[in-house]
């Protein structure tokens, strides 16, 4: 207690205390103090309107009590007017009893966690666009990517990698952006696609209503020289035969006529080689081929492939005789040509339009035309010009001032100038559009050829293109089938051979097993096609694609490539680039000299019991320059390697001169005293064969082996 009343005491009262008083017009009361020079009362902690008195603190070392003495006048009364007005207690009144002073102690505020933005990026983004996303200046963004090593300047793409550190450096969480893919663009997978799919496209029962007639589009295929481009260019009145090379065909073109108030769209290709091509693209563009046929020369090689390529698009044929204007024109012969082939004419009792014309004297090609109109109105060809707009590349060229040209031909929907297109992988904004004329349009519709400005790389003849919502979206689409192409690139097809013919049969695969048959002379192709047409395992057939005589060319692998089929060739050689295209498009090529040998193949194919099908390589070769006689090994041919290497587990062919001596495998392969492997060229060694020793010098050992053709 007499520390409490030492630290309560009150001091006495200045004089000037007094006076304070009395200026400011109030007298102290009785027994109150005040403070020096302020003429308040000391502060003191009210007590609490309820509840009981706090215990007093621990007195501290030494006996006294803690004292807090304000820092400056008048802070005590400060504290005490704001006690009294809140109601509540204050800094003095925790612990201790009235008079006493606990200092305040102030929490330093919580760290508030901030949580790092984020960031979906594509594959590639150009710096621009990860400025746009970041929300910062393009210029702040290349100076952190030349910190990093990268110089960029403000258009340029820049991969997901270096977006994602640049980003995560400035704050961000950085994720991948997810995008569906785009189904009407993928490319048509071959390898498991039935080989007769529907070409039409389906539409469902809310877009049949809007289903409107559109114009036919027409391709003229035939022989070289039948007049295929003097014909069309007597349909449309322009001379373009004059501007090309040598009178021969040089690009696709796309043309539109009008007859009868109603609009045909013709194709010009540069032969059928083109016209499959983008077949094998995919592209199904024609709706009726028109074939050419001259009717002083018949039906040529050229004329069967024009037909069993267009069988195989399964589009209607309708066949203009040409240059029955000349006096050794002979229509009856070429009718029954026609006729050989399937192609019979109406009025033989046939289904085959035939029309007679004259590209020199313009007779009977009012009649073409009005026969293509009578096809198209029976086909009943209708499209949706609100649909979703899509269509197909014809050709694509780099103008020098104008940049990427490429002429579309539109399929579905209305395409409009400042629309954004993704066209096969490349991508753009149509800023003009013409016709086949050279007239600026606004619109086309659906069987309309238009010219296009605006694309940023020249695409491939059948690439597919579509309108999608903007610019951004399609170069983004591009840039992901850009790397989906890749990674199928990477990737291994499976190619249809004979060998998995019957496994992917049962599998729903193929239908039939699609066959392309080359031969040396025409009088072996009828027994080989007639005794495999009768060929038939659980419902799995041969279907004769394409049939002619020559060796294998790469336009029967091109063919093979769009219809899915097995080059099958007897008696005849492969062309170079046409093995060389085999290997590179997974074509499956079978050569054979024995007729009896080819049928029992194809049969064990169709049921599924076809041996493996080897190919011989060739490792190396030797040059035999001494011969060696060592106990108990024979004889030793000591050879110098001339190309390749020479291995010991292979197998050796002796060759003496154009013949082959004998054939069999490596006994032993030396160099100087010690086995080994494996001889390189340029290198000397000793080499024996099992059961052969008549080695003699000069005499060439050819290294081979037998690979597994998957």
């Amino acid at each position: 207690m007499a520390s409490q009343t030492k630290a309560t005491k009150p001091q006495p009262v200045k004089k000037d205390s007094g006076a304070a008083h009395t200026r400011s017009g109030s007298a102290p009361r009785p027994g109150s103090t005040s403070r020096p020079g302020t003429g308040k009362r000391p502060s003191t902690a009210p007590r609490p309107a309820n509840g009981p008195r706090k215990p007093a603190p621990a007195p501290r070392q030494g006996g006294q009590a803690p004292r807090s003495i304000p820092s400056k006048p008048g802070e005590a009364a400060r504290s005490e007017g704001s006690a009294r007005g809140s109601g509540g207690p204050t800094a003095l009144d925790g612990q201790g009893t009235p008079g006493e002073q606990k200092p305040v102690v102030r929490r330093p505020p919580e760290p508030v966690e901030v949580k790092p933005k984020e960031l979906e990026l594509p594959e590639h983004i150009t710096v621009r666009d990860l400025a746009e996303a970041m929300r910062c200046s393009p210029i702040e963004l290349i100076k952190e990517l030349m910190n990093k090593g990268v110089m960029a300047n403000i258009n340029q793409l820049i991969d997901y990698d270096t977006a994602a550190i640049v980003a995560e450096d400035m704050g961000y969480k950085v994720k991948v952006k997810e995008i569906a893919p785009v189904e009407p663009i993928q490319p048509a997978e071959v390898k498991e696609a039935p080989v007769q799919a529907p070409r039409r496209q389906q539409y469902s029962e809310e877009d049949q209503k809007y289903l409107r007639g559109r114009p036919p589009v027409v391709t003229i295929l035939g022989h070289v020289d039948h007049g295929k481009t003097s014909l069309l260019d007597v349909i449309r009145a322009t001379n373009v035969q004059a501007h090309e090379a040598g009178g021969i065909t040089q690009h696709i073109g796309a043309y539109q006529v009008q007859v009868q108030d109603k609009l045909i769209t013709f194709l010009d290709t540069p032969g059928h080689e083109a016209f499959t091509a983008m077949r094998a693209r995919g592209a199904e563009v024609t709706d009726i081929a028109v074939l050419v046929v001259a009717a002083d020369d018949g039906v040529q090689p050229q004329t069967r492939e024009a037909i069993n390529h267009a069988r195989a698009a399964q589009v209607p044929i309708i066949v203009a005789i040409n240059k029955i204007d000349l006096p050794t024109a002979n229509l009856d012969h070429v009718k029954q040509q026609l006729a050989e082939l399937g192609l019979v004419p109406e009025e033989w009792g046939g289904d085959t339009i035939c029309v007679p014309v004259s590209a020199k004297t313009k007779s009977g090609v009012n009649s073409l035309l009005d026969m293509a109109l009578l096809v198209a109105e029976m086909a009943n060809f209708r499209a949706n010009p609100r649909g979703k707009t899509m269509g197909v590349v014809i050709e694509g060229k780099q103008d020098r001032s104008r940049g990427p040209m490429t002429t579309l031909l539109v399929q579905d929907g209305t395409l409009k100038v400042g629309d954004a297109l993704l066209v096969g992988e490349t991508h753009g904004k149509i800023r003009a559009m013409f016709d086949h004329q050279g007239k600026p349009l606004k619109r086309a519709t659906a069987s309309t050829p238009v010219v296009i400005i605006g694309l940023r790389d020249v695409p491939q003849a059948g690439d597919r293109f579509e309108v999608v919502e903007n610019e951004r979206l399609a170069r983004e689409l591009a840039e992901q089938l850009v790397q989906e192409h890749r990674g199928v690139e990477a990737q291994p097809t499976e190619a249809l051979t004979l060998e998995a013919i019957y496994a992917r049969a049962q599998a729903g695969a193929v239908q039939s097993l699609n066959l392309i048959l080359k031969a040396d002379v025409q009088g072996s192709i009828d027994p080989i096609k007639n005794s495999l047409e009768k060929l038939e395992v659980g419902g799995l057939k041969v279907r004769f694609i394409h049939q002619g005589v020559g060796n294998i060319s790469e336009s029967d692998v091109s063919l093979a490539v769009a219809s899915q089929a097995v080059i099958v060739g007897f008696s005849v050689g492969v062309d170079a680039s046409a093995q060389r295209m085999a290997e590179a498009e997974k074509v499956s090529i079978r050569t054979y000299d024995i007729i009896y040998r080819l049928i029992e193949d194809i049969q064990l194919a169709l049921t599924g019991m076809l041996a493996p099908e080897y190919k011989e390589v060739i490792l190396g070769r030797a040059i035999v320059r001494a011969v060696f006689s060592i106990p108990r090994a024979g004889k030793i041919a000591g050879s110098q390697v001339t190309e390749g290497k020479a291995l010991r587990n292979s197998m050796v062919r002796v060759k003496r001169g154009n013949g082959v001596l004998y054939d069999g495998r490596v006994a032993s392969l030396r160099r100087f005293t010690e086995d080994v492997r494996e001889v390189t060229i340029g290198m000397e060694c000793g080499v024996g064969v099992e059961g052969f020793s008549s080695y003699a010098e000069n005499d060439i050992l050819e290294f081979y082996a037998q690979e597994l053709v998957k």
